[in-house]
């Protein structure tokens, strides 16, 4: 099992996800079931999808996690 705090990215993402939800606490009320959910989402699912690979055994499994935390990041369009 891969110890995930030890890469930057993971790092990186948390830190997104905590950006994301302050600065979505701000959007309007019409918007909590749209864009503030599927943002909230789509940032939390980046650091989700690497700790789960990283508890992952093999390479090829790890690889695929990370493979979708990147699609999470092009959603949330961030630049880690």
């Amino acid at each position: 099992m891969r110890d995930v705090w030890k890469y930057e990215v993971f790092k990186r993402a948390d830190g997104l996800v905590l950006e994301v939800y302050r600065l979505t606490a701000s959007f309007p009320n019409s918007e909590v079931f749209g864009l503030t959910s599927q943002m909230r989402r789509a940032a939390s699912s980046i650091p989700m999808n690497l700790a789960e690979g990283a508890a992952r055994s093999g390479a090829k499994e790890f690889a695929q996690f990370v493979n979708v935390a990147v699609g999470s990041c092009e959603a949330a369009s961030c630049r880690l």
